[in-house]
């Protein structure tokens, strides 16, 4: 099972270039980011953890621009999202950031896509809450078609481009997307039919879950390989990770703390016991 790490980059942390450099020389896997362009101070929309929203959900730096110069200063490490708010995003804009990274990098990004939980963040993107789900997935089907070897047009009921000249594109013809949040049956939904795999905050509720994820991808016709399942943000032990491990997951990304150098080293080295 690899181990990657998931982390909040901001103003104030270390930086994503020393940071890529500690992981790849430890062996760490990979190096996945969250994503907030501002959290309005009204705080309308309470914090899903419970308790005051952490500071590091309004200093995030921009995920695209960090993991680019993570990427630079590696060969091996794999870098991602965990997650993009994708309908928040313009999808012509974000294929074009999405596909030059992955070019630049040799193929190593991942895309994390989530619906959002900060209704007032959303608003100001002008993105209706109640249809995000529904944009996302149309946001997707966009930019598989800006990534399509011939162009190739999409019409949708939110966003639409004819076919196109656009290039680069991703080094794999395409990016593997992993649908985040949790085990409901709207986002498991989401994962069966348009995405590459799941990935869950914690490694919770997963016994109950995978299988029913599993049976769902198999029904839909989707291979017999399964659904990618990459949990971010677990604090590992070694029975957590064990089983993890044995309910088939390949990759896990543990949390890092927000924080300076010295504490995410310290981290680091207390984590490099496992891999």
């Amino acid at each position: 099972m690899r181990l990657a790490v998931m982390i909040f980059l901001t103003d104030q942390t270390i930086t994503p270039t020393h940071l890529a450099r500690e992981l790849e020389q430890r062996g760490f896997a990979g190096l996945y980011v969250p994503e907030h362009t501002h959290i309005p101070v009204s705080r309308a929309t309470p914090y899903p953890a419970g308790g005051p929203l952490p500071e590091e959900y309004g200093r995030t730096l921009d995920a695209f621009g960090a993991l680019t110069a993570a990427a630079s200063v590696t060969e091996r490490l794999r870098v991602g999202t965990a997650i993009t708010l994708l309908a928040q995003h313009d999808p012509i804009v974000l294929a074009k950031q999405i596909a030059t990274l992955d070019h630049l990098s040799g193929g190593r990004f991942t895309l994390g896509v989530g619906f959002g939980w900060n209704v007032e963040e959303a608003a100001a993107h002008g993105v209706d809450w109640a249809t995000r789900r529904d944009r996302v997935r149309d946001s997707v089907a966009l930019m598989r078609a800006l990534w399509a070897p011939e162009p190739t047009a999409h019409t949708g009921e939110f966003v639409a481009v004819e076919a196109s000249l656009a290039w680069p594109k991703p080094r794999g013809g395409s990016v593997r997307t992993l649908i985040g949040g949790g085990a409901g049956p709207k986002t498991l939904g989401a994962v069966v039919e348009y995405a590459d795999g799941w990935m869950p905050i914690g490694g919770g509720g997963l016994t109950q879950a995978l299988p029913r994820l599993r049976a769902a991808w198999q029904e839909a016709g989707r291979g017999p390989e399964g659904p990618v399942v990459l949990p971010t943000s677990v604090v590992p032990d070694p029975g957590k990770l064990a089983h993890l491990r044995d309910l088939g997951v390949e990759e896990v990304a543990l949390h890092l703390p927000a924080a300076g150098p010295d504490e995410v080293l310290r981290t680091l080295d207390t984590y490099a016991r496992y891999l």
